[in-house]
């Protein structure tokens, strides 16, 4: 069998990792032959393969990014995309295809294998954890990692010169990395976009943060929205699955608390930094199971399944399943953390 591998959307760590055990796997216990497609669908769009095997997966454990390179290319918008990408799996002897995404390229996945026949095994990536079927996805842990180290070296700075510093974390839609890393790195406001925020409510926090004499960290999701107000854009432009650029609720909000408390508020955006680098040892162990199981999927031709994380199994579920919603904070694990604010 030839096996063909992409990973498409944001990169993260651990995608490496999980080409490198589809393929050690496949070439070692099953015989298998592997190509790789180039920055995510535009690879099959456009039939731009990269040859993999074992010594092409050597040393990649530990890197960060994809050596197969990532976009946000959407098939289903571009002029008989389905029928060039089916074309050209075709012309590479491709007899079924692992795609290592999230929301967006598992979607595609999901269209692609129930409703065109395309045979397709799906594995879970984003540092938003925001994926249904899975309790965990490779990524995120190295994210609030990150994240986390960011918070403890924003307190030392904040407590010399007593102001507020507000740290803005990805998320779009949901507010793991945010409630997760400002939790354990003792932030004194954590905002998500679940919960739309007052901002009167935050000064009141910081305030009384101050007047215990220590200065306050603010944790907001670039998701995150004010009850009176909209989502703060980067710009208005759409990506090819309709996605506006985040970023800039920091800034905003920062302004808003010097306006409203008098105290001087500086802004740091983690941005892409918590994509980059080396993977957590979590990130590493998960996207190589996953990677183990994906092509064990592949070998009993369970075809529009993701692998996922229940508990300490990994377990087969329908990609349609897993993209269908997004897994976003209860409502209760934000109430629960909400006795360290302010």
């Amino acid at each position: 069998m030839r096996v063909g591998v992409l990973t498409g959307g944001g990169d993260c760590p651990g995608l490496n990792a999980v080409i490198r055990a589809i393929v050690r796997k496949g070439v070692q216990e099953y015989g298998y032959d592997f190509v790789g497609f180039r920055d995510g669908w535009r690879g099959p769009l456009e039939n731009d393969t990269v040859r993999l095997d074992i010594p092409a997966v050597r040393g990649i454990l530990p890197r960060g990014g994809t050596i197969l390179g990532s976009s946000r290319t959407n098939p289903l918008k571009q002029e008989d995309g389905i029928r060039r990408i089916k074309e050209n799996l075709a012309k590479q002897d491709v007899e079924a295809l692992v795609t290592i995404g999230g929301e967006d390229t598992l979607g595609v996945a999901a269209r692609l294998s129930d409703e065109y026949g395309v045979p397709c095994v799906g594995v879970p990536k984003t540092i938003d954890n925001d994926l249904s079927a899975t309790d965990y996805t490779f990524g995120f842990d190295t994210a609030v990692g990150i994240a986390t180290d960011a918070i403890d070296r924003l307190h030392t700075t904040a407590e010399s010169h007593m102001r507020v510093l507000v740290c803005e974390v990805m998320g779009r839609h949901a507010g793991w990395i945010a409630i997760h890393s400002g939790l354990a790195g003792g932030a004194n406001v954590i905002l998500i976009p679940e919960q739309r925020f007052d901002v009167d409510q935050v000064c009141a926090w910081i305030t009384s943060r101050f007047k215990a004499s220590y200065a306050p960290i603010v944790v907001v999701a670039e998701g995150a929205m004010p009850k009176d107000g909209d989502m703060v854009l980067k710009d208005e432009s759409l990506d090819s699955f309709g996605h506006v650029r985040l970023s800039g609720v920091g800034e905003w909000l920062a302004k808003e608390i010097e306006k409203r408390t008098g105290k001087e508020a500086r802004t740091t955006v983690l941005g892409h930094i918590q994509r980059g680098g080396t993977p957590s040892a979590f990130d590493r162990w998960l996207a190589t199971r996953f990677g183990l199981h994906a092509i064990e999927a592949v070998r009993d031709r369970d075809f529009g399944k993701m692998v996922a994380l229940r508990g300490t199994d990994i377990v087969r579920v329908p990609i349609a399943d897993a993209t269908a919603k997004l897994k976003t904070v209860d409502p209760k694990l934000y109430e629960e953390v909400g006795v360290f604010f302010g």
